[in-house]
């Protein structure tokens, strides 16, 4: 990551942001959450953090600007998905990659229901009120929605727990070794 520039499209609180810092990574970044922004900014001061919505034009940064772009479990908040990998498969060079996580889309059917080929919009309370909505669709509409943005993937992972979570929480461990309830990672690279 050394000497690199890297976009965190969706930055969070900036967890990613001071791995790749400390990688010797330039990191920029944007959320939709002022509150987010600011956590990400005392985390990462030399950073470039501001807020920005993710299905925006990122007119801040030039055509290949970014060397590498990281965009974690923010996509499926977007109902313009297409359009949101394709500004950003325009700031990142020719060269260069977007790691991509989203749920995955069977533990979403597992936990909603209805039909696994449907895409569609789910609204949830999460912790302390907070209400959140998101898209949920098939691997099929994932992957078409990747090609369509100029992409290809080069590698896809499931994560699963490992030994040291069964340890940890045995019954969680048990449902998350057998069932896809997490999230999916994608290497992407330009078309």
């Amino acid at each position: 990551m050394a000497g690199k520039t890297i976009l965190d499209a969706g930055c969070g609180p900036g967890l990613y942001a001071a791995e790749l810092t400390a990688r010797g990574a330039r990191v920029v970044g944007f959320d939709l959450s002022p509150r987010m922004v600011q956590l990400c900014r005392e985390r990462v001061p030399e950073g470039d953090f501001r807020v920005h919505a993710l299905g925006d034009p990122i007119e801040w940064l030039a055509d290949g600007a970014a060397d590498l772009a990281l965009c974690a479990l923010a996509l499926e908040h977007v109902a313009d998905r297409v359009g949101a990998l394709r500004e950003l498969r325009r700031v990142i060079s020719p060269a260069g990659a977007l790691v991509l996580s989203v749920q995955h889309p069977v533990g979403n059917w597992l936990r909603h229901g209805g039909s696994y080929f449907e895409t569609r919009m789910i609204s949830e309370t999460w912790n302390l009120g907070l209400q959140v909505t998101y898209w949920i669709m098939p691997m099929e509409t994932i992957c078409e929605e990747v090609h369509q943005a100029g992409f290809v993937i080069e590698r896809l992972l499931e994560p699963r727990p490992t030994a040291e979570a069964a340890r940890r929480e045995p019954d969680r461990y048990e449902v998350l070794a057998r069932e896809p309830s997490g999230f999916l990672a994608l290497r992407l690279r330009p078309a």
